[in-house]
């Protein structure tokens, strides 16, 4: 897809068809260091039989936008509504995974005439909170920087021992090609900015329809913040999925009929 002066990126549009006209369109926002593939690829089927589904990779990571500018998520969250816009979509439900649910967040702040509902898994309002935490996501900007002056031989090595080799044991050729694909400079910007996002000041305008999917054994978005999330949206709905942080791979059997419940709830609230 051409995007003008933002560049091209490829898109994933699955379940296009007449029978559809009239249900809402799904976009689809996933996590950090992910992909779209990576992230969603157990539930693109399940969803695109009821929605027209719409996925892409983030700036930075496999095949999305490039760009010298520093990463933000506000954005992510204008590159999902360019994406909606060029394929003449007028409303759509944003679904959002981890990092992919702060671009949710921001995308119906930024665009709320956009944004028909909300699906937010395994995310939260703040993802830094404590000092160490902090302290972690800032060095993260360090690295990033760095990186923009570290020879691309480098950056492959590093994405080799840094990340690679602890994925290959249990992924699949076709994921480690994925991962193989970022630009490390952008995803650790990207990191950057998770830890400096915060929608508490705001998010209790959200008015949109909105679920919540809480992944109760969550290590890497606590539980507890999952909650609040949910606390602060007025009328949000929770489901519940029994897994951790990669429960929508990990646990698909799981977490899959509690995405489909949480979409089909935010459409009817949103009729």
């Amino acid at each position: 897809m051409d995007l003008g002066e933002r560049g091209h990126l490829l898109v994933r549009d699955v379940g296009h068809r007449p029978a559809l006209v009239g249900r809402p369109v799904v976009v689809l926002l996933h996590g950090w260091t992910a992909t779209a593939d990576l992230n969603f690829f157990t539930c693109y089927d399940a969803l695109a039989a009821d929605h027209r589904v719409i996925a892409f990779d983030h700036r930075g990571h496999g095949t999305g936008l490039r760009s010298s500018a520093r990463f933000t998520l506000e954005d992510c969250a204008d590159d999902a509504v360019a994406v909606a816009t060029a394929l003449d979509v007028e409303r759509f439900i944003a679904f959002g995974y981890s990092m992919g649910g702060a671009i949710a967040q921001l995308t119906w702040r930024r665009h709320p005439d956009r944004v028909r509902g909300l699906v937010l898994g395994a995310t939260a309002a703040v993802f830094s909170d404590h000092k160490e935490e902090r302290r972690s996501f800032r060095g993260l900007s360090g690295l990033a920087t760095l990186a923009r002056y570290t020879p691309e031989s480098m950056r492959y090595w590093l994405t080799e021992q840094l990340y690679l080799q602890r994925k290959s044991s249990k992924w699949e050729p076709w994921a480690i090609r994925e991962a193989a694909s970022h630009d490390w400079r952008m995803v650790l910007e990207a990191g950057s900015a998770i830890g400096s996002f915060s929608s508490r000041d705001w998010l209790d305008e959200l008015d949109v329809p909105t679920s919540i999917l809480l992944t109760m054994a969550d290590d890497v978005v606590p539980l507890e913040r999952q909650a609040e999330l949910h606390a602060r949206i007025a009328g949000a709905e929770a489901f519940r999925v029994d897994g951790a942080h990669d429960a929508i791979v990990a646990n698909s059997d799981r977490f899959v009929p509690a995405l489909l419940a949480a979409v089909e709830s935010v459409e009817t609230r949103s009729r």
